[in-house]
């Protein structure tokens, strides 16, 4: 994929550029610092037992694949023991494997397989809320009122005449009251517990010290056995404000008119950074520089760097880049504000366009202006997205993302150029929010869809036996890995050519500064040492600067000195 635009020898103007961010200094280029972290979505990467969940053992097998990425960590979505009512989420042994993905032997071996690749292990910690399977919320339903077992939960007496209402006003991210009555031993109407996701999620109560003991505890179970890290489920919401006051504003606390996101109280409250704190010496405790990351839905960007302060966590989420639309000055804008912010604390910014939780980027990237669902997930009902468009533009978003100083996360199949599996019917979602909105919001299954292997094997690869969990829509087969390893134009070969030579460059410890030769509006130009990275969000091609073609989103882009629109390249300055 290397060719020659223009004449090289071309003087460049390098007084004009515009300097955004300086690169690291050598004593702070930790691997974290401009880290390539996969995310795995166990269930959908492979199952090589046949039964339509993909397992432990099929992560293992494809270490070596993945290693063709050059990719840093992997980042394991929950495995633990679990009813599984929210994909795993809804933990019932934070310190077992469920028997749907294997064993802890088998764990052990993933881990130890990833090292031989030089490829640490990351995973999903849940510590807001549990199953209702867990031990500990059994023995809190068991226990009298105002026990030290149920003191391990938020519970409260209700309101109204006989506590038949809920404590307080506030709703579930999934959809309805966030909180559920529970029947005392007796069969007589009981206390109510919290729950900020579904009603088998209840919320920990973090004022306790005994659940901070108990957390400890698994942060070293983990750690023992050789994991590279955390990433830390809804971070932001571990304290509630005291009292529990009732909350005018969005369930996910995001900012709306009249109700600033930094006022939810269940959310971003000042004592959650001593946890993160105590974490942080623990980590220390152990070699080999292990890493905490936030998922935290904090706005505006300058809030969120709290969670990143030096003795903190080592990384957040940048979810205002991943939700920014197609439009070169807001996304200009995004990148520039995120570096600034997370510059101002010494952490690194982290850059990521799909993940578990949100339509995948090439149908995103693909839908029409205007018509977009509210809520998460897109069906069959839905204006469908335009495929064809939506993958050139998520290659030439992922190519500039690439070339970010900074962190990288990838969502599995991305790399392959997957969209979400929008004609989905009904009748196969699992998602809790589907349930618990009767069908408003469709929920999350469309991404989350099982990964096309090979294209003419049962469930495209997926498992031997063509069993999958969720079903695979048939435009997948020509998306499978095999046929695109060989084709040298295909999605996979661009992420592995972009993500060989991130890293040959050290672009991830990098810096940034914006190339002020084309119209800022259509055009996101930025250079990273001797690499300019062009991005045409624009309708009308634009031309090339000299320089050597290093990477290109598709064939045609940058062919006769031009960049057509909804097209990327990388460009080695003379």
């Amino acid at each position: 994929m290397l060719s020659s635009v223009a004449d090289p020898s071309t003087p460049l103007p390098g007084a004009c550029l515009v300097p955004v961010h300086e690169a690291s200094a050598e004593r702070d280029r930790q691997w974290w610092r401009s880290s390539v972290i996969y995310q795995i979505y166990p269930r959908s990467f492979r199952d090589l037992r046949g039964d339509g969940i993909g397992d432990l053992p099929g992560i293992t097998a494809e270490i070596p694949a993945l290693a063709e990425l050059d990719i840093d960590a992997i980042w394991l979505s929950p495995f633990y023991k679990s009813p599984q009512k929210d994909a795993g989420y809804d933990v019932a042994d934070y310190c077992s494997v469920d028997p749907l993905f294997g064993t802890l032997e088998d764990f052990d071996a993933l881990v130890a397989t990833a090292k031989a690749h030089s490829i640490r292990v990351i995973v999903d910690l849940v510590p807001n809320h549990c199953s209702d399977q867990h031990p500990l919320f059994q023995a809190a339903l068991a226990a009298p009122e105002n026990s030290p077992a149920r003191d391990m939960f938020i519970f409260r007496d209700g309101t109204g005449e006989n506590g038949e209402n809920p404590p307080n006003n506030w709703q579930s991210h999934f959809g309805g009251p966030a909180w559920t009555r529970i029947t005392n031993p007796d069969g007589t109407p009981g206390q109510w517990y919290l729950h900020l996701f579904d009603s088998t999620q209840p919320d920990f109560n973090w004022d306790n010290p005994a659940v901070h003991k108990e957390f400890e505890r698994i942060l070293r179970f983990w750690l023992d056995r050789g994991v590279g890290g955390f990433r830390v489920d809804v971070a932001h919401a571990l304290i509630k404000k005291s009292g529990l006051p009732d909350w005018g504003g969005r369930a996910d606390g995001a900012s709306i008119e009249g109700f600033p996101g930094h006022e939810a109280p269940m959310f971003g409250q000042a004592g959650i950074h001593d946890i993160y704190r105590s974490w942080r010496k623990i980590l220390e405790d152990y070699d080999g520089d292990r890493v905490l990351c936030a998922e935290a839905t904090i706005d505006p960007l300058d809030r969120l760097t709290d969670w990143v302060r030096s003795d903190e966590m080592h990384q957040a989420f940048n979810f205002a880049y991943l939700h920014h639309p197609w439009d070169a000055g807001n996304l200009r804008s995004t990148i520039e504000t995120s570096l600034k912010a997370f510059d101002k604390v010494g952490a690194p910014t982290t850059w990521v366009l799909s993940n578990h939780d949100v339509v995948r980027h090439v149908s995103r990237f693909g839908q029409a202006p205007g018509h977009t669902r509210p809520g998460d997930g897109l069906g069959p009902e839905d204006q469908q997205p335009d495929h064809d468009l939506g993958l050139r533009r998520a290659r030439a978003a992922t190519l500039l993302m690439l070339a970010l100083p900074g962190g990288v996360y990838l969502y599995q199949g991305e790399e392959l150029g997957l969209p979400d599996h929008t004609m989905l019917e009904n009748s196969h979602r699992q998602d809790p929010t589907f349930h618990r909105t009767s069908g408003e919001r469709l929920g999350r299954d469309g991404c989350r869809v099982p990964l096309p292997w090979v294209a003419d094997a049962p469930s495209y690869g997926f498992s031997s036996t063509g069993q999958s969990w969720l079903p695979q829509p048939e435009q997948w087969r020509e998306l499978s890995r095999d046929l695109q390893e060989q084709d040298p134009n295909s999605t996979l070969n661009v992420y592995r050519d972009a993500l060989a030579l991130r890293r040959e460059l050290n672009l991830g410890h990098g810096s940034l500064a914006w190339w002020p030769e084309h119209d800022a509006q259509s055009v996101v130009a930025l250079v990273n040492g001797n690499v300019l990275a062009l991005m045409n969000m624009g309708s009308e091609p634009v031309e090339l600067p000299a320089g050597e073609l290093l990477v290109r989103s598709v064939p045609e882009a940058g062919q006769d000195g031009f960049l057509a629109p909804d097209a990327a390249v990388w460009l080695r300055l003379a």
